[in-house]
């Protein structure tokens, strides 16, 4: 299974100055320790120091290996800083409107060819949009309950029927191959212990906050993930 780290610097206590040294510190981290895919998801920060300290974790992930780099919401700064890609939310334009963009832009064609487009979804159907829409991968929450919210867990049942693990094989394809399953993240809840259910409901990989932003442990916890 694969890992995406989301940050949150609120999480990491201090002044400003302080929580952005640690942001990147966690940065650092998880992109040592093999984290596949970090989304940079500082919400409140204003668009130019979003793009400043964007710039500095694009220089940690490309020093640190193979890890890419999403910026959440800014598909501006995304490419401004030549990130690996962006998140978008349910108030975004939709993935396809994104990819249309891309091809009016000034990026290098490479560049638009290899921009990652992951989606936060809330149920299959969100899921199957997304995918319709042209995204890369979906994270889908929350999966199990977690305390501090009131929303209602989705459950496994769900995550099976977002990644369609019961998919049928493409008839059009040689015999034995399977369609290519849309890559889903279980969100929400995820601990170590229950990765493992989530990667048996079809899940193509777990995300989380705490989870890699405050586990001492991380390296052994993300090859923990990759095995199952």
């Amino acid at each position: 299974m694969l890992s995406y780290y989301i940050t949150d610097r609120a999480q990491l206590g201090g002044d400003e100055g302080e929580r952005r040294r640690g942001l990147l510190l966690a940065i650092t981290r998880a992109a040592r320790a093999g984290v596949d895919y970090i989304q940079l998801r500082e919400k409140e920060m204003p668009a130019r120091e979003l793009e400043l300290v964007a710039r500095e974790a694009m220089r940690i992930v490309r020093g640190e290996g193979a890890t890419k780099l999403l910026i959440n919401h800014r598909t501006d700064v995304a490419l401004a800083v030549g990130a690996d890609g962006v998140h978008l939310t349910g108030s975004d334009l939709a993935a396809s409107e994104v990819r249309a963009l891309l091809a009016k832009s000034a990026a290098a064609p490479r560049r638009r060819s290899e921009f990652l487009i992951s989606v936060s979804c809330h149920s299959a159907e969100e899921v199957r949009r997304a995918e319709a829409h042209g995204a890369d991968f979906c994270v889908l929450a929350p999966i199990f309950e977690k305390a501090g919210t009131e929303a209602q867990p989705l459950g496994l049942e769900e995550l099976r029927r977002a990644a369609q693990i019961d998919r049928r094989p493409d008839t059009r394809v040689e015999a034995g191959e399977r369609t290519s399953a849309f890559p889903v993240f279980a969100l929400g809840g995820v601990t170590v212990e229950r990765a493992a259910f989530c990667a048996a409901a079809g899940a193509s990989g777990i995300a989380g906050i705490r989870l890699f932003q405050q586990t001492e442990e991380l390296a052994a916890l993300i090859a923990r993930v990759r095995a199952l």
